[in-house]
């Protein structure tokens, strides 16, 4: 089991500011019992529009959004929320603690997947083509941990083939192309491409992190580079962006996969989240602002400002 007391104490902050946020920043309480598609108004929630932005707005209700920022319809309740071909990806909590269930709706907001899971949402995504859905969690109570200190769990699901991949703690991690065996291994933040077995995500130990390329076929994660957090596909599949951290703080960078390029976004603000690419060209992410969750949009090639979209959390862009 992955241990976050691994993880760099700065980082075991971030954590807390995240449950912080999951528990106040949207409104009503973690632990609550959460509804879902019943309450949920379809009208103009339409998972098969491909210009709309999907997110959870700061009463925990999914919305679909336009590009400018205005509300097109409502979906169910979640706190971390991923669209894509026609299907939604709803991480909430339920009102046992540390209990919670990812639910896969399709466009009739009909469940087609519902896992229950030990854990605090954290991050969910699914592949462009709907048929892979991840998830990462926070877990506390493992016996040689400190009372408060959180681990993190990241599994997969293929709605295709009903394939449960479990969690990442259950394949095989190679650093330097020799296998990495850690007690306190930790693993968070997947992102999908569109070949239908890899996967990049978030792997810890001790104070380094490392991106990592994960491959289903036969359940095994790769090293690539270090200081790379919370990894988020360009849907070109070129580049990643990403949390790079320096010192206390993490802000946002863009990896370009082929050449190694490394470029600071525009956003200087401590930013901790897994963005999300509206296009090729725009990354979407949230921070807070007046006290309360936003979804702003920065450049992805490091040029202009950071525009405020609108108020809420979890931005994701439909693709078809």
């Amino acid at each position: 089991m992955s241990k976050l007391s691994a993880i760099p104490r700065r980082t075991v902050y971030g954590v807390a500011a995240i449950v912080l946020v999951l528990l106040l920043g949207t409104g009503y309480v973690t632990w609550r019992g959460m509804s879902t598609s019943s309450e949920a108004n379809s009208d103009g929630f339409d998972l098969d529009r491909k210009d709309g932005i999907v997110y959870v707005d700061t009463d925990g209700r999914t919305r679909l959004a336009d590009r400018d920022g205005d509300t097109l319809g409502t979906g169910p309740r979640c706190e971390r929320a991923a669209a894509a071909a026609g299907r939604l990806s709803c991480l909430r909590a339920l009102n046992q603690q540390f209990s919670s269930e990812i639910t896969v709706y399709d466009g009739k907001l009909k469940q087609k997947l519902n896992l229950p899971l030990w854990g605090i949402p954290s991050r969910t995504r699914m592949s462009a083509d709907g048929r892979f859905v991840a998830w990462t969690v926070f877990r506390e109570g493992d016996s040689y941990m400190a009372n408060g200190r959180f681990s993190t769990t990241a599994g997969i699901y293929d709605l295709k083939t009903k394939a449960h991949y479990g969690s990442l703690e259950d394949f095989t991690a190679y650093v330097d192309d020799k296998k990495f065996e850690r007690e306190n291994l930790n693993y968070w933040g997947i992102t999908f491409t569109d070949d239908g077995h890899t996967f990049y995500a978030t792997m810890a130990s001790g104070d380094t992190t490392w991106l990592i390329r994960g491959d289903l076929r036969d359940k095994t994660l790769t090293a690539l580079r270090e200081n790379v957090e919370c990894p988020s596909l360009s849907p070109d599949g070129t580049r990643i962006a990403y949390k790079h951290r320096d010192g206390d703080r993490w802000r946002l960078h863009v990896l370009n996969l082929k050449s190694g390029k490394d470029t600071a976004l525009s956003e200087k603000a401590h930013i901790d989240d897994q963005a999300a690419w509206l296009d090729n060209h725009t990354v979407g992410y949230a921070k807070s602002h007046d006290d309360k969750p936003a979804v702003f949009t920065v450049e992805a090639d490091g040029g202009g400002k950071p525009h405020r979209l609108l108020a809420g959390s979890s931005p994701t862009a439909l693709s078809g």
